[in-house]
């Protein structure tokens, strides 16, 4: 058994003792383990999620009822019902909804979705009502949803205008470096109105160029490395999954000496 410290938040559902000098890591995680690994390497917040190979989805009530229990910092549960793309049936929306109150029942300090329209940009009405259902936890616009959009710098200013308290983005390309510029743009458009906090292939050899390039004062990586299986007896012909999924025989968990070499290089910059 886990026993959970109590910890204030800040107004934006940071924790202050999770900042390095100023800037503050957010590490995905989709297990106890990587969950555990991140707050003891130095994040200051955890984005908890299921599937990472697919972006990430809304995680079991249960991993997130035992990774409260072993960690202190804040946790950003996903909701998101599947993978693929951001445009949402009726029904898909009933389970996000559900999801979010469950969530919210069981200790999430903050939730992370996005919804497009297929057009590309914003859905206005049913992020209203999902911002809605999560009040008064802080709420992210997920990452893979931004990076969707039509137009970014119109979209920055919907997702301002509607209340949320954060974006995610990798600067609508393949990674964080190939859209830094981008991402430079929207923080000197936010001007402290939204949080811009850069992810997707943050590593300790591109966080400094990052954090200089973009202006953020957050971050958010994942810090994996592949964990061999503790399993002895391995049949080479069943798998578990579609072709292209993970080898059963390993399992990529959050770091500790790759978060804390993060955490290090931010301290460094300032």
């Amino acid at each position: 058994m886990c026993l959970r410290r109590k910890t204030p938040l800040s107004p934006k559902g940071s924790l202050f003792s999770g900042m390095a000098n100023g800037f503050l890591m957010e590490v995905c995680v989709d297990s106890v383990e990587s969950a555990v690994n991140a707050e003891r390497g130095g994040a200051g917040r955890l984005e908890l999620c299921a599937n990472l190979m697919e972006g990430g989805t809304t995680p079991t009530i249960g991993l997130l009822q035992v990774v409260k229990q072993c960690t202190r910092v804040p946790v950003f549960v996903m909701i998101r019902p599947r993978g693929g793309d951001f445009l949402y049936s009726d029904r898909e929306v009933e389970v996000m909804k559900a999801d979010i109150r469950l969530a919210k029942q069981h200790g999430a300090d903050g939730l992370v979705f996005g919804a497009l329209t297929e057009d590309g940009r914003v859905d206005t009405e049913l992020c209203t009502a999902l911002l809605a259902a999560s009040r008064p936890l802080p709420v992210t616009f997920h990452r893979a949803a931004f990076d969707m959009v039509y137009d970014p710098l119109a979209a920055l200013e919907t997702l301002i205008s509607m209340g949320f308290e954060r974006v995610l983005t990798s600067g609508c390309d393949s990674s964080v470096l190939e859209g830094l510029p981008l991402i430079k743009r929207l923080t000197e458009q936010a001007k402290g109105r939204i949080v811009v906090v850069p992810g997707g292939g943050i590593t300790e050899r591109n966080l400094q160029r990052i954090l200089e390039g973009s202006g953020a004062s957050e971050f958010h990586c994942s810090a994996r490395s592949v964990k061999d299986s503790g399993m002895k007896f391995r049949n080479p012909y069943a798998t578990m999954g579609a072709y292209l999924s993970t080898p059963e025989y390993s399992i990529k968990v959050a770091d500790v000496a790759k978060v804390r070499t993060l955490n290090a290089i931010a301290k460094n910059i300032l």
